[in-house]
C-alpha cells in the first residue's frame, strides 16, 4: 500500500488519478474536496500495489470535519508500506509543510518527496532546490496534470516496497454498494463492520463525497463495501463538487454485485428513496432494503409488521427486494445483513437450464392462454437464459406486439414461483422468429 498525503489543494488526487490510470478521485479546485481515504491500483514494473489518496492535512485545525481528515490520513499512513509526499513548487515549503514532514519522518515508514506542479519542460525551477530544507531525501520534479515525472516517482516507490508475497488470487468476492439518500446511516453502517473509523461521520449532510472501498472478511466471506455519496434530488445538486459526487454514486452501482438500499426508520419512505432504488433496479442489481435506525423507533408488537406492509406498498416497483430492520449503531442484526448479501448476490447470478424453463412456459401458457388481438394469438416458440446478473431471458414469438406486458408480468411471477429469485430483478427480452 502507497499513501499520498500533503496538506490541502497540492494536487494530491489529480496525482492519484494519474497513477491509477482513472478518474476515481474527485479534482476541483476548492481545498478539502477530498475527506476519506480513497483506494486504487497501480501496476508499474511488473509490479502491482495498492494507492490510497487522503484528504489534506492541516496540523492545527479545530474544525470538526478537518480534523477527521487527519484522523484519516494517520490511519493511512500507519497502513502503509511507502508514503508519498506532495508538496507545491509554486507555493514553496510552507510551515504545514514542514509540519506534515515530520510527522511523517516520526512514523518510520518510507517517504518519497513529490514536489508538484512543475509543468515546464526542460529546466528544473529554482524553487525546486528549496524542499531539500524538508530532510526527506532527493526530492523528485512531477507534473500530476501533463504527468511529467511520474515515472520516475514510481520507480523509487518500488525501490521502497517490500519484497512481493505469493497471493492467492482473490475469488468470490462480492462487492456491496450502500446507498441512500444524505444522512441515514452509510458511513455509520460501514464503520461498523469495518471494526474502524473507516469513513467519517457526521450529522452534517453530504459529509462523504466520494465512493469509498472498504474490504471486510469474515466468517460469512470476502466482501468489498462501497461507501456512496448521499443521493439528492436533481434540483439540490447546485455545487460542481455535489455533481461528480451523484455521478461516482452511479459508477459504484455499477461496480457493484448487491446495493444495500439504506432508508431513515425515523424518516420513513421519501420519494427520494424510490429515485435511489430506481437506479439500483434499472442496472439489474442485487437489492437489499435496509432500514436503518430501528434502535429509534418507539415500538409495540405491531410495529414492524405495519411498517412492512407500507414499504411492500412505497416499494412496489421492485416487490422482489427483501427488507431487514438494523441498526448501524448498535450493530442488531447485521449477522442477518450479511447472510441476505450472501443469498442475493447467488439469486442475481442463477443460470436456469433451457429445458426447465420450457417445461416451466408450457405450464404457465396452459394454465393461462397467451392473449390475442383480432383473431391473431400469441406463440411463445421457446425461452433461453440469455445472461447472469441479472437473470435474462430471451422469449422467441410469433409477434412481439401481443406479448404484452401484464403477460410478460405473468410469466416472469411463475419463473420466480420455481426458482425463488428474490432479491434480483429478471429482464425478458423478446423476439421474433427469424430476428437475430
Amino acid at each position: 500500500m502507497v499513501a499520498i498525503v500533503g496538506r490541502p489543494n497540492v494536487g494530491k488526487s489529480t496525482l492519484f488519478n494519474k497513477l491509477v490510470g482513472k478518474r476515481v478521485a474527485i479534482v476541483d479546485d476548492t481545498p478539502g474536496v477530498t475527506r476519506d481515504r480513497i483506494f486504487g491500483e497501480c501496476e508499474w514494473d511488473g509490479r502491482k500495489f495498492g494507492v490510497v489518496d487522503t484528504g489534506g492535512i492541516e496540523p492545527f485545525s479545530n474544525d470538526v470535519i478537518l480534523s477527521q481528515m487527519r484522523i484519516q490520513a494517520n490511519l493511512a499512513i500507519r497502513q502503509a508500506d511507502v508514503i508519498v509526499l506532495v508538496t507545491d513548487v509554486r507555493s514553496g515549503v510552507t510551515a504545514t509543510d514542514s509540519e506534515v514532514a515530520g510527522m511523517l519522518l516520526k512514523s518510520g515508514k518510507p517517504i518519497v518527496l513529490c514536489v508538484n506542479k512543475c509543468d515546464r519542460v526542460g529546466e528544473t525551477p529554482p524553487d525546486f532546490y528549496e524542499f531539500y530544507n524538508l530532510g526527506l531525501g532527493d526530492p523528485v520534479a512531477v507534473s500530476s496534470v501533463h504527468g511529467h515525472g511520474t515515472g520516475e516517482l514510481l520507480d523509487e516507490v518500488c525501490r521502497l516496497l517490500p519484497e512481493e508475497t505469493e497471493d492467492e488470487e482473490e475469488q468470490g468476492v462480492i462487492h456491496v454498494a450502500v446507498i441512500g439518500k444524505p444522512n441515514v446511516g452509510k458511513s455509520s453502517l460501514i464503520n461498523y463492520i469495518a471494526g474502524e473509523k473507516r469513513v467519517i461521520v457526521s450529522d452534517i449532510a453530504g459529509t462523504t463525497r466520494d465512493a469509498v472501498d472498504t474490504t471486510v472478511e469474515n466468517q460469512f466471506g470476502k466482501y468489498v463495501f462501497i461507501d456512496t455519496a448521499g443521493l439528492r434530488r436533481q434540483s439540490k445538486v447546485e455545487e460542481d463538487i455535489e455533481k461528480y459526487s451523484v455521478l461516482r454514486a452511479v459508477m459504484a452501482i455499477e461496480r457493484a454485485d448487491v446495493c444495500v438500499i439504506m432508508i431513515d426508520a425515523t424518516v420513513g419512505f421519501t420519494d427520494q428513496d424510490s429515485k435511489v432504488a430506481g437506479l439500483a433496479h434499472e442496472q439489474g442489481k442485487g437489492c437489499i432494503v435496509a432500514v436503518n435506525k430501528w434502535d429509534a423507533v418507539e415500538k409495540n408488537d405491531k410495529t414492524m409488521q405495519e411498517f412492512r406492509k407500507k414499504l411492500e406498498v412505497d416499494f412496489s416497483f421492485m416487490s422482489y427486494a427483501p427488507f431487514l430492520f438494523l441498526s448501524a449503531k448498535t450493530g442488531q442484526r447485521i449477522d442477518r445483513l450479511f447472510e441476505l448479501i450472501n443469498y442475493v448476490a447467488e439469486q442475481n447470478a442463477m443460470r436456469i437450464r433451457t429445458g426447465v424453463l420450457n417445461d416451466i412456459l408450457a405450464d404457465a401458457t396452459a394454465r393461462v392462454q397467451p392473449p390475442t388481438d383480432k383473431g391473431r394469438r400469441l406463440k411463445i416458440f421457446y425461452m433461453t437464459q440469455a445472461s447472469t446478473k441479472p437473470p435474462t431471458f430471451v422469449a422467441f414469438v410469433n409477434d412481439r406486439q401481443l406479448f404484452h406486458f401484464s403477460y410478460q408480468r405473468y410469466i416472469e411471477n411463475c419463473i420466480r414461483e420455481t426458482f425463488g429469485l428474490e432479491g434480483t430483478p429478471i429482464r425478458i427480452v423478446v423476439r421474433e422468429r427469424g430476428e437475430k
